[in-house]
């Protein structure tokens, strides 16, 4: 039994209005004198748990009217802690900007527990270091409007600018969820305009309004057949399935990674490896291929192969 479990254990043995003797209870936890001992004194002392030895009943109490009380920080273990401050870290530095002040609280609530085990906080920012690769900036107000409409359940009328056209669009739209995707962050909402569920950029959105209509709900497994049947960010029903021929050499990195939950692969008898993934949109796609150049080859579609030679021509063509 680790010791976060047996501690918690401590609150039901001593809820009832009975007295409970040492004996006792180190016959129910299966631990020594001494374990009991060292218990008592971290409930007492790091973890502030009014448990008093009533000696007219021979027995441990939880001090009378705190028999309801919560045993504040049982739940994490030093690991545990050093994992949510870790994750705090994390979050901080995705985005210092727009969850760095909400997570001051929780911070500074975990660097206390740290102390208490032991363990030195301002260690952890040290030791994380995350680098970003193609973050664009986001408007902290803009993030923190979309962010409320979200969790509100407000609808929000944007202005979005599409990088495809040079257009600025007005649509009102009802936000179902925040999704931080390669180092930038969209937004998931169902589309009055078009009628149905699209993914917006939300550094794409140069101006928005919080509206008092309730937004449309959306039922989660909806969401994710939409915006997760087919390959990147851009959702929509798949129309196909892409079947990529990676090099012996390039393999041993692809090969780890997954790229579609559902995706399928075969490794060659030379060490290629076939990749195939289902796609709904091949923008994100080819832009992801491109980047490994002369490493990968398109077998199908005959559509996909054919915008992908294309694009290398273009590509070549500028160095003539």
């Amino acid at each position: 039994m680790s010791e976060v479990v047996r501690l918690y254990q401590y609150k039901s043995l001593l809820s009832g209005r009975t007295a409970v003797s040492a004996q006792s209870i180190q016959q129910a936890l299966e631990i020594s004198p001494a374990t009991f001992k060292r218990d008592i004194a971290k409930l007492r002392d790091q973890l502030h748990v009014p448990i008093e030895f009533n000696r007219e009943l021979g027995g441990y109490t939880l001090e009378q009217g705190h028999t309801d009380t919560e045993l504040p920080g049982l739940w994490f273990s030093q690991e545990e802690i050093l994992a949510l401050v870790t994750i705090q870290q994390l979050l901080e530095q995705l985005e210092p900007g727009l969850l760095g002040a909400k997570l001051k609280p929780l911070k500074e609530r975990l660097g206390q527990l740290m102390e208490k085990h032991g363990l030195a906080s301002q260690d952890v920012a040290k030791r994380i270091r995350i680098v970003h690769a193609g973050k664009r900036i986001v408007i902290v107000k803009s993030f923190e409007a979309v962010a409320s409409a979200t969790l509100a359940r407000k609808r929000l009328k944007i202005w979005h600018f599409s990088r495809q056209n040079g257009k600025t669009t007005e649509r009102e739209i009802s936000p179902q969820r925040l999704v931080h995707y390669r180092d930038n962050w969209y937004l998931d909402a169902w589309c009055h305009l078009r009628d149905d569920i699209r993914s917006f950029s939300i550094d794409a959105i140069t101006r928005l309004e919080v509206l008092e209509t309730t937004a449309k709900d959306l039922a989660a497994k909806r969401i994710d057949e939409a915006v997760d049947a087919g390959y990147g960010i851009f959702g929509g029903a798949p129309k196909g399935w892409a079947t990529l021929k990676f090099t012996p050499e390039r393999a041993r990195w692809v090969a780890r990674e997954v790229w579609h939950p559902n995706q399928r692969s075969t490794t060659e008898p030379d060490g290629s490896y076939v990749l195939e993934i289902p796609y709904s949109d091949e923008r994100e796609l080819l832009g992801d291929l491109l980047r490994f150049g002369a490493d990968v080859e398109v077998l199908a579609p005959a559509d996909l192969r054919s915008r992908i030679k294309r694009a290398l021509h273009e590509a070549l063509g500028r160095y003539v």
